[in-house]
């Protein structure tokens, strides 16, 4: 009878079944396989099942019905922006209520959101910000007026 840790390790690929066949008394001491080497040849990797899918490519709203105004006043109302924004809402970002040091964090986190999902993020005025979707044309103005101001987001008096 073939020894059962050696019946184990064929069982789990880590052994060759070309041993099994000699004799107890006539084994040799079998060479030692590094992890590597044990790995049958023809080995492919297991399926990979994803725990959540990629969300579809979005397409443009057939109307806009939405536009969400945000006074935020802690840096933590960055949560309501941008599942607003993930959603293909318009939002506009109002700061006046905020300290710069935090109003400057969520103006990083608004430019990050619109980079990342292929969005616009325009200054209205000094700390009120538009924050809109692909999907969405802006125009007027102030877009031409400014192209060549510079592009600070706080004006220092």
């Amino acid at each position: 009878m073939a020894n059962p840790l050696r019946k184990t390790m064929v069982y789990l690929g880590l052994a060759d079944e070309e041993y099994d066949d000699v004799a107890p008394e006539q084994e040799a001491p079998a060479p030692r396989e590094t992890p590597a080497a044990a790995a049958p040849v023809n080995s492919r990797p297991a399926p990979v099942t994803p725990l959540r899918r990629a969300p579809a490519p979005r397409t443009a709203p057939s109307g806009m019905n939405e536009i969400l105004t945000v006074h935020p006043r802690h840096y933590k109302d960055a949560q309501t922006i941008g599942e607003s924004f993930r959603e293909g809402i318009p939002v506009i970002i109002n700061l006046s209520q905020m300290s710069e040091p935090e109003a400057r964090r969520l103006i990083d986190f608004a430019s990050g959101l619109s980079v990342a999902l292929y969005g616009k993020f325009e200054r209205v005025t000094n700390k009120v910000f538009l924050l809109s979707p692909e999907h969405v044309a802006v125009s007027g103005e102030q877009a031409e007026a400014e192209s060549g101001v510079d592009a600070g987001f706080f004006e220092t008096h």
